[in-house]
């Protein structure tokens, strides 16, 4: 497993945290767009979330739901070239050559065989140590491990998912060489963030929409964090000190 981004030493205090634009920053333009990436930067986003997909043509594309086309006649994305894809449906490319090499990108892997192809877009631009992969099935997870050493492989879960087999899962992720986990802002506690760091985990909240969820999530020190309003994340930020 890759070094994690947070100290193993659950007293310290954390790094400044990842401040991720979701689906580019929803709140302030339309999602998964590149004036909704470059807006979010513009607006203090230190990180970007998206959501991804493969082409027919095998291109790793940013979107949500994975299909396009009239409400009638709704398409999968894995059935549509890339050429004949909405103008507003960026590709990843698009996307990285937009932004600084080393910002860091967070991808939910909606097309569970995009993982390889979406690891080689972006070496192709930058450093895999700024991707952080993110889906619900350790499997998927597991398999890209061996395709790059780098790349931040997280498991994204729920804790009523774990049965209360926290500790368990801790040691699965570890063991398994992933590097972090992504749980919904109300699920994380601070005995949560300290078991997982135990195992040298990177912890990840995401639905953080309002003051009160930013500034506590915080104040338990995760190493990212999930929004919609990108304002909201930079204020709480400030509000630390």
């Amino acid at each position: 497993m890759m070094d994690p981004v947070v100290t193993k030493d659950a007293g310290r205090r954390a790094p400044t945290p990842i401040l991720f634009a979701h689906r580019g920053g929803r709140a302030h333009a339309p999602e998964n767009t590149l004036e909704a990436f470059l807006l979010a930067l513009r607006l203090g986003a230190t990180g970007l979330e998206s959501d991804v997909w493969l082409t027919a043509d095998g291109v790793p594309v940013l979107h949500h739901d994975g299909r396009v086309g009239p409400r009638l006649r709704h398409r999968p994305i894995r059935s549509v070239a890339v050429v004949d894809l909405p103008e507003e449906v960026p590709s990843l490319a698009d996307l990285l050559a937009e932004i600084d090499p080393e910002l860091p990108l967070s991808l939910d892997l909606k097309d569970p065989e995009a993982g390889p192809a979406t690891i080689a877009a972006v070496a192709a631009a930058g450093p895999t140590a700024r991707l952080w992969l993110c889906h619900p099935e350790l499997e998927v997870l597991c398999g890209l491990r061996d395709v790059d050493r780098s790349v931040r492989l997280v498991h994204s879960t729920r804790l009523d998912r774990l049965g209360g087999a926290i500790e368990r899962h801790a040691v699965d992720l570890s063991s398994a060489g992933l590097d972090g986990v992504n749980l919904p802002e109300p699920d994380w506690s601070g005995g949560l963030v300290a078991l997982y760091r135990r195992f040298g985990l990177a912890c990840l909240g995401w639905d953080a929409q309002h003051d009160r969820q930013v500034d506590r999530l915080l104040r338990l020190g995760l190493d990212g964090i999930f929004g919609d309003h990108v304002d909201r994340l930079v204020d709480g930020l400030s509000r630390r000190g």
